[in-house]
């Protein structure tokens, strides 16, 4: 996946924004998982830490040696340490929302009516030790409560994650569109992430779908892999059979250059998916279909550039951005652009972070519009991380472009 860090100082950072997270989390679940339902000294106890342990050094494992093996090694870790973070995550949950009833129980058990004084007067409830054994079997339900419903969420969201991309279809209507192109379809995929989980057989489905849907243009917006050409060549090799009437395209996410961006620009171009390098051309007579780099090749001195992207273009034309982030619509509006296509936000992927798209990019998924500019922003057909996909499916998206008369 090679996104790892290099500098001595961006180790410190990534494990200070990772590894301690991770940790912390680790260590919630020991205190409701093994300490709250186990007795001090028992046996039990001790294999339960053991097992958090274990739990903590193979998510680390995931995290780390993923990014320094070949993705048919590091499969092996990928596997079960992207598996447990989501079930971290969605247990932390659980046993967080669990912790309100939970504590309301436990105080209960801990008040016991006393009378107070002799004969017919009022009691009122005084602090006693509760049983033990009444502890722990509260204790157990909440976890066990826990537990089932992580899983189940777990359980579902993979087969969201690595089942069939949803076709999807959005008509968008466009005022400079001429009546004659009206119906043009421009098949949309982002986020792939071929990697040490997904491989050329996710990439055969894909090109199946869209050629099933016979497009007039293909769009790949960006994120398509996580490894270097020598890693992912292979799996990426189906994209050759991409088939529409007017070509296929690809612009840079941000993952592509953390995977050698120049040498996947490369490949791409031999495969004959047309990489589009701030730069754009002319289609069916009357469509611009123009790309632009993803922010991140500002640190790669391959950042976008609109002015150049869009120069020596018919002012007649209607414009269509292929826009890795949303985030870009701001230039793209103010450049006169009429529909952008973008990925990036997976829709969130894992519900709640859907929640916290909006913090950084102006569309979580769907279609939108930024003053005069349509921006469509895909949910993309692969994910990151975990294999795991909870309020967000997949999405393959079949854009017919329509003329307002």
């Amino acid at each position: 996946m090679h996104e790892f860090p290099e500098s001595h100082t961006d180790v410190v950072i990534f494990f200070l924004l990772l590894g301690v997270p991770v940790a912390l989390g680790h260590l919630y679940l020991w205190r409701r998982l093994v300490v709250d339902t186990t007795l001090p000294r028992t046996l039990g106890r001790r294999i339960g830490t053991v097992a958090i342990i274990a739990a903590f050094a193979v998510l680390m494992s995931a995290l780390v040696v993923t990014r320094r093996v070949p993705p048919e090694y590091g499969k092996f870790f990928a596997w079960p340490g992207f598996i447990w973070l989501a079930v971290l995550f969605y247990l932390a949950i659980a046993l967080g929302i669990a912790e309100i009833p939970r504590r309301i129980v436990l105080k209960r058990a801990t008040l016991a009516p006393v009378a107070v004084g002799a004969g017919p007067e009022p009691v009122e409830p005084v602090e006693v030790v509760p049983d033990p054994s009444r502890r722990l079997f509260i204790a157990r339900s909440v976890a066990i409560g826990s537990g089932i419903a992580a899983g189940g969420v777990v359980g579902y969201g993979m087969t969201q994650a690595l089942g069939d991309p949803q076709l999807l279809r959005v008509p968008v209507t466009l005022n400079k569109l001429q009546s004659s192109l009206s119906g043009f379809r421009i098949a949309v995929v982002s986020d792939i992430h071929l990697g040490p989980l997904l491989g050329r057989s996710h990439t055969e489905r894909i090109v199946r779908m869209i050629n099933e849907q016979e497009a007039d243009l293909v769009a790949i917006v960006g994120d398509l892999v996580d490894g270097t050409v020598a890693e992912l060549g292979e799996a990426a090799a189906p994209l050759r059979d991409l088939v529409s009437r007017h070509g296929s395209f690809f612009v840079t996410g941000n993952h592509e250059y953390f995977s050698g961006h120049e040498q996947w620009i490369a490949e791409l171009d031999k495969l004959g998916v047309n990489p589009l390098r701030n730069e754009g051309l002319t289609v069916a007579g009357g469509i611009d279909v123009v790309g632009v780099n993803d922010v991140t090749g500002k640190s790669y001195n391959d950042g976008p550039d609109f002015e150049r992207a869009l120069s020596n273009r018919d002012p007649n034309n209607p414009v269509v951005l292929l826009s890795h982030q949303p985030v870009q619509v701001t230039d793209a509006s103010s450049h006169g652009v009429d529909l952008q296509l973008s990925g990036h936000t997976h829709g969130g992927q894992m519900v709640p972070f859907n929640l916290f798209v909006p913090l950084q990019q102006p569309s979580t998924a769907g279609l939108s519009k930024v003053d005069d500019t349509w921006l469509y922003t895909s949910r993309g057909a692969g994910f990151w991380g975990p294999p795991v996909r909870v309020g967000a499916p997949p999405d393959i998206t079949m854009i017919e472009l329509r003329s307002a008369g």
